[in-house]
Parts: structure tokens; sequence; C-alpha cells
């Protein structure tokens, strides 16, 4: 009698068991969402210029990165995990910089890797990341070659910024459109590929617009200093705008210059312009109806939030470089959440098909084909010497 009891009770435990499992998994089923969860963080790795004598801007990019990640965990992270950053430092050297993505990949067990922020130093990375199929995205890195190489297409290749051609295009709708100017002088630094590529792009784009390029005149960087013959013959074809694409230094002397001469037309630039103090080379009053196109303001009202958190993080004010390696990482972390995976091949399919990632530097999207973010450009105006944000200009 007492075994038959006890039988009983047996059975009793064994139903209330398998009653309170059914009832836990349900709970867990109805608590999970779709997204797969991870054990472990999800591995990023840093791959910047922290010493040497480029530092400067990737410490800014670092910490950009840093942010975004942060902000990110404290939203309890991505896919059920926790983010986890593994920095090292390329030390300003293409060499260490692909010794870092082997570090980072073979050691540390990233699943993607953000930076360098130089052109030299990205290509030297670019080689082994595609060796070992990994995504690599450049924070600042412009050149063309990064992500669609003599072979064609670098396919772990990425970047947040524009390349400097892009520029060129921006530059001739701000012109036409913002401006309303119909006819256009370009002044090119032959010397400079940069400077030619924006030229070219901004020719092609004005005269598509129903502009008319009425003089291109060159200069050689480094060397000349002196543009009156320039100046004068711009002066004879009068036009509406001067496109000049230069850096601060020779764009500085000319606009100097052409404001002795009494040519009072807008004059316009790209983010060479931004390089040093342009302020300084050509006197705040003859900056004035000057404009230059930069990936980002500080001042642009719609970018505060980032300003504040930024400056609240690391005491000091945020710049381009911060927000295009704040924007970087999170292009990466959101394709990784768009794969639901961190699995390379899948986080690559996931940036390639990205149409609307909304960053810090704009929204924008990955062109399949080259890997490059079609996205708006700031204008940035000088109003007494000072910088003013003046708009966005989207791409058409």
């Amino acid at each position: 009698m007492k075994s038959k009891k006890f039988l009983v009770f047996l059975c009793m435990v064994f139903l209330f068991i398998i009653l309170i499992g059914c009832e836990s998994q349900t709970e867990n089923n109805n608590n999970n969402s779709d997204a797969p969860q991870l054990i472990g963080p999800i591995k990023i790795g840093g791959n910047f210029e922290l010493s040497g004598q480029l530092s400067e801007f990737g410490l800014k990019g670092q910490n950009g990165v840093k942010l975004a990640i942060k902000q990110v965990n404290e939203k309890g992270g991505i896919l059920g995990a926790k983010v986890e950053y593994f920095e090292a430092d390329n030390k300003s050297n293409d060499q260490e910089s692909a010794a870092v993505v082997e570090k980072l990949v073979d050691q540390d067990n990233v699943i993607g890797i953000i930076g360098p922020m130089t052109n030299l130093n990205t290509l030297a990375a670019a080689t082994v990341a595609t060796q070992k199929e990994v995504v690599l995205i450049t924070p600042t890195g412009t050149s063309t070659l990064i992500t669609v190489g003599e072979n064609g297409l670098n396919e772990w290749l990425f970047r947040a910024c524009f390349i400097d051609a892009y520029q060129g295009e921006l530059a001739a709708l701000f012109s036409y459109h913002n401006l309303e100017s119909k006819t256009a002088a370009v002044v090119i630094d032959q010397s400079s590929e940069y400077s030619k590529r924006l030229a070219e792009a901004f020719q092609t784009k004005f005269s598509s617009l129903g502009g008319s390029m009425v003089i291109s005149e060159y200069y050689t960087g480094g060397q000349d200093k002196d543009f009156t013959s320039i100046i004068n013959s711009i002066e004879q074809k009068n036009p509406d705008i001067i496109f000049l694409p230069g850096f601060y230094g020779e764009a500085g002397l000319f606009i100097n210059q052409a404001r002795n001469a009494g040519i009072i037309v807008p004059i316009l630039g790209g983010d060479g312009w931004g390089t040093g103090p342009i302020v300084e080379v050509a006197g705040q009053e003859a900056l004035n109806n000057t404009y230059y196109l930069e990936h980002c303001a500080v001042s642009d009202p719609a970018i505060a939030d980032f300003i504040v958190a930024y400056k609240e993080e690391y005491y000091q004010d945020a710049d381009s470089f911060s927000i295009l390696g704040y924007d970087a990482a999170l292009l990466l972390l959101t394709a990784i959440e768009k794969a639901q995976s961190t699995e390379s091949d899948k986080i690559k399919a996931a940036l390639e098909s990205l149409t609307d990632f909304e960053g810090i530097s704009g929204t924008f999207i990955i062109d399949p084909e080259t890997h490059n973010p079609r996205k708006s450009a700031a204008v940035i105006k000088f109003e007494d010497g000072k910088k003013v944000f003046e708009t966005r200009v989207n791409p058409q």
C-alpha cells in the first residue's frame, strides 16, 4: 500500500515538473524575438593611427567608434549580445596597418574592422582584410582605389565618407540650384589629383544641369603664389561663380587676391579648404560670400545631440573625423543587425543592400557596385571669418 502511494506521489511530481517545464518554455518562446541570441560578445576591431604623425586623426576617429559602441551597448547590444571593442595602433604606418589586421582577425577573432583613417594605411589593410574575408570600413579614406581597385571591386572594403570626385558633383548642384549660378569658372591645381577630380566632376555635372563653363585656369600647388593673370582672365569672362577645388594655402591666397581685384562673386571649394587656417591666409573680410563642402558640419542643428554627447564623453569638441568614425562603427553594427548574423559574407551582403542608413553625417545608401555611399554633404559658409552651417546638398 505504501508502495502504491509512493508511486502515485512520484507520478504527480513528474507531471508537475513537465507542466512547469512547458510553461517555462512557452514563456521563453514568447519573450524571444526572431533575432538569434548569441553566446558571448560581438567582437569589433579598430585599426587606427593612435601614435605617430597622424595620431590626431586616428584618436578622433576611434573616439567616435567607442561612443557608437557605448550607446549601442546601453540599449542592450545587438542580437542579444554586447559589443566588445578591440583597439590596435597602426602607428601611422602602412606596414603596421597590415599587421594590425592580421592580429585583430587571428588573435582577437573580430568579425569586422573600423579604420584606418588615411588612404595609404587603408590600402595596406585592405589587402589583408580581403585575404581574411573580413569586412573593413574606413571612416575617412577617400581614395577610389580603396573600394574599386585595378582588378575591380574590393568586395570586403567599404567607407563612411564620400570619395573626392563626388564632392564636385554636389558642388555643381549647390552652385546651380542654391546659388542660382548659370556660368562658372574653375581654377584647378594641376599638381593635385584631388583638385583635378573635383574639377572634372563639377564641370560634367554643372553642364548637365544647363550651366555653362566659361573658363578653366590652372596653377601649380606649392609653387604659385601670385594669381594675378588667372584673376584677370576670369574678370573678362564675368562668371556667376568660381569653383576653386584646392587646399587652404593656395585657396586662401587666391581668394584674398581676387577680392582685392574687385571680384565679388561667390567662390566655392571642397573639403581641402578645411585642412588648415584658411581664415589667416585669406583674411576675414575676403572670405565673405565663400563656401566649401564638408562631410559634416558641427554647427548643423540636426546633429546637436551628438555634439553634446561627444563633449560629455571626451571633454572636447567633435569634428568630421570623430563623426565619420562614429558613422563607420554604426554602419557595421547596423549591417550585423540587419544580417541577423555574425558571419562575414552575410554582413557584407547586408552592407551592400543598405538603402536608408541614418548616420550622424546624413542619410545614405551604399552603392553595391562601388561600395561607396551616396549621401548629402554639408555646405559651410564664411561670415566674418567664422564657419557657419549653410545647408545640406543631396545627391540627384
